[in-house]
């Protein structure tokens, strides 16, 4: 299951074959300085401590996208209880969820590998290796992993954070999943607005020596 789960996720990370690479420089040009990110969820926040560290690139254009309130009004639209929730397309605004995990900004991330993939960690979703060797990530979605997963190491994702606060919220979100009525999407089991996302805003709050997730 865990394979199917993962080429799924792979096929459907919006991002189409060939798109171009964001011209999004590094982030000391264009970060916005935000640590900590939180989405505001039907089921309870999720705060994400952002890598400006460990991936530079791509936590500089989660922010930007977060400060243009790009999030604001989605929601998560493949959930598996016990391995992932992924979120971070623009088409879950409208009214058709069959287009759900097919949408994004038309650009990629340069890939920036390294930290793992373990409970927590909040994942740049992409598209496989055979039509994306460079294994750039798409431009706005990501998922947030519930369980430890070395098959995702082993195949080159990149993290860019970790949820700090609200990974029982997250599991909340992907019991969801396992709703007799909840269909299943081009991503995997979609239960719409049930997992809305109000709206993702920078905190205040500084979280730097918070917990790792699970302590």
């Amino acid at each position: 299951m865990l394979q199917i789960a993962l080429l799924t996720l792979a096929l459907a990370s919006g991002v189409p074959p060939g798109a171009a690479l964001a011209p999004a420089p590094a982030a000391d040009s264009t970060a916005t300085g935000t640590e900590v990110v939180v989405l505001e969820t039907v089921r309870g926040l999720i705060m994400i401590e952002v890598d400006e560290t460990a991936a530079p690139r791509t936590a500089a254009n989660f922010e930007r996208l977060v400060q243009q309130r790009y999030f604001d009004g989605t929601y998560f639209h493949a959930v598996y209880p016990g391995f992932k929730i992924q979120a971070g397309d623009p088409n879950t605004r409208n009214a058709d969820p069959a287009d759900d995990g097919r949408g994004g900004p038309g650009y990629t991330i340069p890939a920036e590998i390294g930290l793992p993939c373990v409970r927590g960690a909040v994942v740049a979703a992409r598209l496989p290796d055979v039509v994306n060797p460079e294994r750039a990530s798409s431009g706005s979605q990501f998922f947030i992993l519930l369980a430890d997963a070395p098959t995702l190491d082993r195949a080159g994702y990149t993290v860019f954070g970790r949820v700090v606060r609200g990974l029982d919220v997250a599991d909340a979100l992907a019991r969801l999943g396992r709703l007799p009525d909840v269909p299943r999407g081009a991503a995997g089991p979609n239960p719409g607005h049930r997992a809305f996302i109000g709206r993702a805003y920078p905190s205040t709050r500084q979280l730097r020596r918070s917990p790792a997730p699970g302590d």
